[in-house]
């Protein structure tokens, strides 16, 4: 069974047929989906999925790309929305200096991950980070952090900065982009990756594996990354399905 941990239900790709796709994942193999939202009015749309899929929990925050308009005092709104009972981590927050460019967006940007983070901290919830071109921010933020837990998502990093990752306790999850006949440092990641912090996402509807790149993604396509992963390591993709299910039920507080 498959848990998706990150996946963006409430993105208009999903306008045609979101019902009737979400409807049928638990027979099409998927155990759990975390949908994160990416500011106040996509987390609450992914809080409105919770409600009425029991495999589906959300996470709230604001996206580094999402922030025009915002204040730091935004952050407050955030709090009332992680007191929800489906809402499991802080979400999606981070750095993205890709699409982030001035110095002004940027310094912004680093203000309002380290409220989040904090806010993580405060509540004792993990946060789910994104890393575009800022990596060496982004670990100095988590460094600023010391308690707060959470992961990479579509981890892009080096192998050197997954070490610094994963010795503070960090998880690193992983797209479809690890199928891709250029992917560079994944394959090199995963044979280091200890199992026990690893995660399988989709990003949905982004970042579709291979043969479907370019498509529509969605959770049952984690079974493709996760053949990837077990050739990697010389397991079954079952095996790895098994342990990702198993981590992010962990890491995500989700009993049963």
């Amino acid at each position: 069974m498959i848990f998706d941990t990150h996946a963006h239900y409430y993105d208009d790709a999903f306008d045609a047929d979101r019902e009737a796709l979400l409807s049928s994942l638990p027979e099409r193999g998927v155990a759990l989906v975390v949908c994160p939202g990416c500011d106040l009015e996509s987390s609450r749309q992914s809080i409105a999925l919770s409600e009425r899929y029991p495999f589906l929990y959300a996470a709230a925050g604001y996206h580094p790309e999402n922030l025009e308009g915002v204040s730091l005092a935004h952050v407050d709104q955030i709090r009332a929305l992680c007191g929800h009972e489906k809402v499991v981590a802080v979400g999606e927050i981070g750095l993205d200096y890709y699409w982030v460019k001035t110095p002004e967006g940027r310094a912004f940007s680093r203000d309002m991950f380290d409220a989040q983070l904090s806010l993580a901290e405060e509540l004792d919830l993990p946060a789910i980070v994104h890393d575009r071109d800022a990596h060496k921010d982004c670990l100095d933020m988590v460094r600023a952090h010391p308690k707060a837990r959470g992961v990479f998502h579509c981890y892009s990093g080096s192998l050197e900065d997954a070490k610094v990752l994963v010795d503070r306790g960090w998880m690193l999850s992983f797209t479809g982009n690890i199928t891709f006949q250029n992917a560079r440092r994944a394959p090199e990641i995963l044979k280091w990756l200890p199992l026990d912090r690893l995660m399988l996402e989709t990003d949905a509807p982004y970042m579709a594996p291979e043969p479907w790149r370019g498509q529509r993604c969605d959770s049952t396509m984690i079974a493709r990354s996760a053949e990837t992963v077990a050739q990697l390591r010389g397991l079954t993709r079952d095996e790895v399905e098994h342990i990702t299910l198993e981590n992010g039920k962990k890491f995500f507080g989700i009993a049963g």
